[in-house]
């Protein structure tokens, strides 16, 4: 991987984590264009996903400070009932990370057929959450902090969009847009650093030198501050266009997106079967 392509991918990244169209998805899409595979790919995208985590500090500084200080005091007030909520929606996604870490994984080396699946099931959901109008509610309960956190843990499919699900999710359950916007971003945060922690601990059990090998440095810097830049526009922007409940554009774009993907995924294989045939006659 060069620095050009760490930076485009790192564009993708930061701008795709926030916005529902499923960064993970998109991710791989560029993966599979740029040849970039195996452990170049698990480095670079810890790396990236990482640089997500400090945007998110940087935006919502003030809610996350809030909420610490809160905490401080000791008592159960709304920053602890607050903090209580991004437990709750921590556990779906805390099992799936210690128990079937391995096997999300093979399903990310899949192929594009899932991402283009995905990115449909994500346009379907944005589109079914912009027409429902539930009754709107003044706080986020446990019980949604759970629902909502059930489909982050769905969204670890590549494809299906991590903001997407749990603004889409949220909004079903009749939950206030920009209370759901800062909730969405907020409790990603343990999530990652966990997953990124994982990672560590692999590559500490043996794989690190060759892990750390497969990517040049300068392409992960690159990366880091591409994804690190883009994140805090992208989160920023998302909140804003949460607020004003224009979710329909982002479902068409992932509509089309999951259907050239999943044409691509179709007319690839059937190409590259078609050259070798050539080849074999011209013998």
């Amino acid at each position: 991987m060069d620095w050009i392509q760490a930076l485009l991918l790192g564009l993708v990244q930061g701008l795709t984590e926030y916005l529902p169209v499923s960064s993970s998805g998109h991710l791989a899409i560029g993966s599979a264009l740029f040849g970039i595979e195996g452990e170049e790919n698990l480095a670079f995208t810890v790396i990236v996903h990482v640089a997500t985590v400090f945007s998110t500090l940087v935006i919502l500084w003030k809610e996350i400070s809030w909420i610490f200080k809160g905490l401080a005091q000791c008592r159960m007030n709304d920053e602890t009932r607050y903090f209580i909520n991004i437990v709750i929606s921590m556990i779906p996604v805390g099992i799936i990370g210690v128990f079937f870490k391995d096997y999300v994984e093979e399903i990310f080396g899949s192929g594009l057929a899932i991402v283009g699946s995905m990115l449909l099931v994500t346009a379907l959901l944005l589109t079914f959450s912009y027409f429902a109008k539930p009754r709107q509610k003044a706080n986020i309960s446990m019980r949604d902090a759970f629902i909502i956190g059930l489909a982050q843990a769905v969204a670890v499919l590549p494809g299906l969009s991590r903001s997407g699900s749990t603004i889409a999710t949220g909004l079903l359950l009749g939950n206030s847009k920009e209370k759901l916007a800062q909730f969405s971003f907020i409790m990603v945060i343990p999530p990652i650093l966990g997953e990124a922690l994982l990672d560590v601990v692999k590559m500490l059990q043996g794989s690190a030198d060759s892990m750390l090998q497969s990517v040049a440095p300068l392409s992960l810097i690159v990366g880091f501050l591409a994804a690190f830049i883009s994140g805090c526009v992208a989160c920023k922007w998302m909140i804003s266009i949460v607020k004003r409940g224009k979710l329909t554009y982002f479902a068409i774009y992932c509509a089309l997106a999951g259907a050239a993907t999943l044409i691509f995924n179709f007319i690839e294989p059937n190409r590259d079967a078609a050259s070798r045939r050539r080849r074999n006659f011209l013998r």
